[in-house]
C-alpha cells in the first residue's frame, strides 16, 4: 500500500449478497472500488454479529485491492493474529474497545498490518492525539456502529480537527456511516480521503448488473471531488 490522499471509495460488503461474496467482491473492484471494507461485529461491543477470521480468510483470494478490516469487537488483542493470518491489509480497532489501545496498535503493526483506530460519534478527536505515531488510519464513525443503512451524523468538525492534528503524517482519514453523494463532499472537504459506503454502493445493483455498482461508486467519487 503506497500512501496518497486521493479519494478512495471502500464499499462495505456488509451490504453485499451474503450468498455470493466472491462474485460481489470481484464486481465492486471491477467497477472501480479502491478498497474492500469488511465490518467485523461481535454482538457485544456492537449490537450485531458478522464475520469471523475464517470468513475474512475466505474473502481474501477475491480481493485484489486493499482488504480493510474494521473490528467492532471487544476485546481486540486476542484476535489480532487471526485477522493477520486471514490476510487483512488494514486492521482497525476502536479506541473505546479496551483500556490499552496504544498496545493494540503496536500489536497490529507487529503482526504486519497497517493499524487503524476508530472513533465512535461520542468520542472526541483528542482521544487519538497520543496515538498518531502508531496509526496508519483514523476512522471517524458517522453513525453509531452496529448496522448498515443508518442516517449520517455530521462529524465534519471532528474530521477537520483530526486533519489539523495529523499534519503531514501519512495517515488516512476514513469515514464510515451514511456516506452517499450528498454527504461525501462534506467529509471530503473536511479532510477525509477514504469513504466507506455500503447501501449507497450496492443499492439497485447485483453481480448480474454490476454496472449499477460502478455508477454508484462514480457518483460518490465525483461528489467527493466537488
Amino acid at each position: 500500500m503506497t500512501f496518497d490522499r486521493a479519494i478512495k471509495i471502500a464499499p462495505s460488503i456488509l451490504s453485499a449478497d451474503f450468498a455470493n461474496f466472491g462474485a460481489e467482491i470481484r464486481a465492486i473492484e471491477d467497477q472501480g472500488a479502491d478498497w474492500v471494507h469488511v465490518d467485523v461485529m461481535d454482538g457485544h461491543f456492537v449490537p450485531n454479529l458478522t464475520f469471523g477470521p475464517m470468513a475474512v480468510k475466505a474473502f481474501r483470494p477475491h480481493v485484489k485491492t486493499v482488504m480493510d478490516v474494521h473490528l467492532m469487537i471487544a476485546p481486540v488483542d486476542p484476535y489480532i493474529d487471526a485477522y493477520a493470518d486471514a490476510g487483512a491489509d488494514v486492521l482497525t480497532a476502536h479506541v473505546e474497545a479496551g483500556p490499552h489501545i496504544h498496545r493494540t496498535l503496536q500489536a497490529i503493526r507487529g503482526a504486519g498490518m497497517k493499524a487503524g483506530v476508530a472513533l465512535n460519534p461520542g468520542t472526541p478527536a483528542e482521544a487519538v492525539a497520543h496515538l498518531l505515531d502508531l496509526a496508519d488510519l483514523v476512522c471517524v464513525m458517522t453513525v453509531n456502529p452496529g448496522f448498515g443503512g443508518q442516517k449520517f451524523i455530521d462529524m465534519t468538525g471532528k474530521i477537520a480537527a483530526l486533519r489539523a492534528m495529523i499534519g503531514d503524517r501519512p495517515i488516512h482519514i476514513e469515514i464510515d456511516g451514511g456516506v452517499d453523494p450528498r454527504t461525501a463532499p462534506l467529509v471530503a472537504q473536511a479532510g477525509a480521503d477514504v469513504l466507506v459506503a455500503g447501501s449507497a454502493v450496492f443499492k439497485g445493483g447485483s453481480v448480474d448488473h454490476p454496472e449499477v455498482y460502478g455508477a454508484n461508486i462514480a457518483a460518490i467519487r465525483m461528489a467527493a471531488k466537488g
